[in-house]
């Protein structure tokens, strides 16, 4: 009776385990929040500071797109290239990406020589 008990506990605890190594991963998704406009500014940051270095990895990013003149556009490494936010589009547009080691920037297509901005994955 005490050995069922026990591999029942060892059970139960393993299926614990893999449960919160499961939640665990689905929940290690960071969020990069993107914007243009309303002037001529264009911003990426995560938990509010601006982005300069990130983990290779895939982030779920959100872009809030304040005017009709702009958009946000990433290119990065072995012709990496995401128009994420198209000129005239103006809204929020939310997009998973996997990010793999390299240089990236972000701009406005429609405005690429005053806004843009870089990161670097490591």
């Amino acid at each position: 009776m005490k050995r069922s008990l026990l591999v029942f506990g060892v059970v139960v605890a393993a299926a614990a385990a893999l449960t919160a190594v499961a939640f665990a991963r689905h929940s290690s998704t960071l969020t990069l929040n993107g914007t243009d406009g309303p002037g001529y500014t264009i911003n990426l940051k995560i938990g509010g500071k601006a982005v300069s270095k990130l983990k290779t990895g895939t982030y779920k990013v959100v872009i809030s797109d304040r005017a009709a003149m702009h958009g946000w556009s990433l290119d990065g490494p072995n012709g990496f290239a995401k128009d994420l936010s198209p000129v005239p589009f103006v809204g929020t547009k939310t997009v998973t990406l996997k990010l793999k080691a390299g240089k990236y920037k972000f701009y406005c297509p429609a405005h690429e020589a005053t806004m843009f901005g870089h990161f670097t994955v490591a």
